[in-house]
């Protein structure tokens, strides 16, 4: 992946307001990019400084391994997940 790419998948990420979340694709979307799986790359490998909290799949969910961690970031915020999944109502899409 270029550095361009790269840099524009954390611009978006970085400007995600606290209390507001979007989804993989929406981000790459907003990026410029076709896959939701490369911004999913990008934040592993290289969101730690990111707010990747604020990051979801399309159904609102967490990837498993980040789930509780996730959930407590968004909480924090005010953004309370039901069942593991933000509601549908606080969703753009």
């Amino acid at each position: 992946m270029d550095e361009e790419t790269l840099e524009r998948v954390r611009e978006v990420v970085r400007s995600i307001p606290p209390g507001q979340t979007l989804s993989y694709g929406e981000v790459a979307e907003l990026a410029g990019i076709r896959s939701a799986r490369l911004v999913g790359r990008v934040l592993a490998e290289d969101g730690h400084d990111l707010p990747w909290h604020r990051v979801l799949r399309a159904d609102g969910r967490s990837a498993p391994h980040l789930a509780a961690e996730q959930s407590a970031r968004l909480r924090a915020e005010g953004i309370l997940m039901v069942d593991g999944r933000l509601p549908r109502e606080h969703r753009r899409r």
